[in-house]
């Protein structure tokens, strides 16, 4: 397996690439994201981390609209709506950027972040019910890897030989551990074809952020 990255333009549909934004959104943004890298503390836990995120999704965007919070292992899901008892739409999988050995990337997708969120997806799909997934991201914070819940649902949720050895998990006794290094990792190196997913490195645009001046700002409106 490998995976087929493609920039936030590129993966965008264009009806999205056509709406405007206003000048107030813009702002926002980047005050967000210039928050998020004067909190960030690479020496510091994935739980401390992960506020972090939450708090700049939730700042910049989804603070009126949509719960954002942990929900059992998963580090954290963003709900449909305002209230944690609504269904999930996004898993986030976040590491610290220090721990290179389980956050994924183009050269070594099928590390444990990876294995995590097909758990947690299962978990959504198979035990909840739920087959509203949107995304599924992966982020160290400055790496940000998005997949489309399609691609779960066609290649995850649709092959029988996983979801019989995940419900045989589930009733085994064995820990996370086996699930992923017997199970999710086999499963990965089965697949034939690339995984497409949308990467950014929100260090790209670290200096157009603390720039006070608008000159640059157009060069954010994709991301």
């Amino acid at each position: 397996m490998n995976l087929l990255p493609h920039s936030p333009a590129k993966a965008l549909s264009k009806a999205y690439l056509r709406q405007s934004l206003r000048r107030d959104q813009i702002d926002l943004f980047k005050s967000g994201l210039a928050n998020m890298f004067e909190r960030i503390r690479t020496d510091e836990s994935e739980e401390h981390l992960k506020n972090i995120v939450a708090d700049f999704l939730k700042d910049t965007w989804y603070k009126q609209t949509n719960e954002i919070n942990t929900k059992d292992r998963k580090d954290l899901v963003i709900h449909n709506v305002k209230f944690s008892t609504d269904t999930v739409a996004v898993i986030i999988e976040a590491k610290k950027p220090s721990n290179k050995t389980e956050m994924i990337s183009a050269e070594r997708p099928n590390a444990k972040a990876f294995h995590e969120l097909i758990l947690y997806y299962l978990g959504e799909t198979v035990d909840s019910g739920n087959h509203g997934i949107k995304n599924l991201i992966v982020t160290n914070i400055h790496e940000w890897f998005v997949f489309d819940g399609v691609w779960f649902e066609k290649n995850i949720f649709r092959n029988s030989k996983l979801i019989k050895e995940y419900q045989a998990w589930k009733v085994s006794g064995h820990d996370t551990r086996h699930f992923y290094e017997r199970i999710a990792q086999r499963c990965l190196d089965g697949l034939e074809d690339d995984i497409p997913c949308t990467y950014f490195d929100s260090r790209d645009v670290e200096k157009i952020i603390r720039r006070p001046e608008r000159a640059d700002d157009r060069k954010l409106i994709e991301l």
